[in-house]
């Protein structure tokens, strides 16, 4: 064996993939089979997978270049029709397929990404009742976001103007279909709510085709709508046409001119409430008024207002008797009084030093020195003592002790 006849293993992957790249059937082919083993690489974006049928399987790879593309979500399980190029992997020796466009197998793609994304939405509960807030029953300042040239907002202008021309009607223009169209919504949505620029939001277009309304089944704008505190009102397409904002928003009108009679009450309905409001004022009034009067009546036919006088007389006879009521109760506080002193004078008299001399008794301290002399023992001969009478004094020298 010639060594000009072997081959490395590169050179034969080369030269296989070599064969397939030029082959024109390979490079476009299309193929219907059964995902399975379904990875979604987060970080590059790309798709792997394989596709197989009941007797064999390939293996396929699309690139983030197209997988960003792709409006559903691949699944394990699921059958597709994909369009790409068979070539092989070098590295591995791998024949696969490098798939540039794929879409699910009976149903169209559009439809079946509105169907995933309506049962994950349905799912966090952003469509139940609970969460939906009420809209203000007398809306001063009204936004629209829309598009500015089409039918909607003129259709929009013209029933608020013939229903409810005192409100401000607030319009942010948007794109509403295409590239970018979900994104200015959303911003939209999420400026009125910082600025609080108006108590109600309608977003909407007009009729088209499902590729046509594709924005507002934006799972993002989706959850602005959820998030936002002014209530919001979806308005997109013709009645029969439903989107995932439809759902979400606060109320779903058939069309932007529904929502315009929706948002705003009737000037000539308003007309009829102010009537009611106005008669049933008038009613409460003349009731107030009748009754304010039965009461005045009742007091001037009352004996007081008849005969003023008789009242002060009255009165006056009263403070008399207070009068008196008080003199004979100060007259009775200070008797008894009284005799509670004379009481108290008595009995201290009776425990009085001075009380006691009257009747004889002396007493005798040392001379200057103020002490009391209580027996013999505390005085000497020549002592001089002080000697207290009930009248005076007396000075006495002592001469003698027994």
């Amino acid at each position: 064996m010639k060594n000009d006849f072997i081959l490395t293993v590169s050179q034969l992957n080369c030269y296989i993939k070599s064969l397939l790249d030029s082959n024109n059937v390979l490079a476009n082919v299309f193929l219907r089979g059964e995902i399975s083993n379904f990875t979604n690489h987060y970080k590059s974006g790309h798709f792997y997978f394989s596709l197989k049928d009941q007797n064999s399987v390939i293996k396929a790879i699309m690139f983030s270049s197209y997988a960003s593309k792709v409006k559903f979500k691949p699944e394990d399980g699921m059958n597709v029709i994909v369009r790409g190029r068979v070539t092989v992997y070098e590295a591995s020796g791998q024949y696969q397929l490098y798939v540039e466009d794929i879409q699910p197998y009976g149903i169209g793609a559009l439809n079946l990404a509105f169907e995933q994304l309506k049962s994950k939405l349905k799912a966090e509960g952003l469509f139940d009742v609970s969460n939906k807030k009420l809209l203000p029953r007398f809306p001063s300042r009204i936004g629209v976001v829309t598009s500015d040239t089409g039918a909607a907002i003129q259709d929009i202008k013209q029933i608020l103007s013939r229903r409810y021309p005192i409100a401000e009607l607030v319009i942010c223009p948007t794109l509403v279909q295409g590239e970018g169209a979900a994104k200015q919504i959303i911003e939209a949505i999420n400026k009125f709510n910082e600025l609080e620029a108006a108590d109600v939001l309608i977003i909407g277009r007009g009729g088209g085709s499902i590729e046509d309304l594709w924005a507002f089944n934006s799972e993002d704008l989706a959850r602005t709508i959820a998030s936002s505190k002014i209530p919001i009102i979806s308005a997109v397409g013709h009645e029969t046409d439903f989107t995932i904002c439809d759902f979400v928003a606060d109320l779903r009108a058939p069309t932007p001119s529904a929502a315009a009679e929706l948002v705003a009450p009737s000037k000539d309905e308003l007309k009829k409430l102010l009537g009611t409001y106005i008669f049933s004022i008038e009613l409460s009034l003349k009731s107030m008024i009748t009754s304010s009067r039965a009461k005045i009546d009742s007091l001037m036919k009352c004996h007081e207002f008849i005969s003023p006088m008789s009242i002060i007389q009255n009165k006056s006879i009263m403070l008399d008797l207070s009068v008196r009521k008080l003199n004979d109760a100060f007259k009775n506080i200070l008797y008894n009084n009284k005799k509670k002193f004379i009481s108290l004078n008595s009995k201290l008299d009776m425990l009085s030093p001075l009380k006691v001399l009257s009747r004889g008794y002396s007493i005798v301290t040392k001379k200057g020195k103020n002490k009391l002399i209580s027996n013999k023992n505390k005085v000497k001969l020549d002592d001089i003592i002080q000697v207290r009478l009930s009248d005076g004094e007396l000075d006495c020298v002592v001469k003698e002790i027994r």
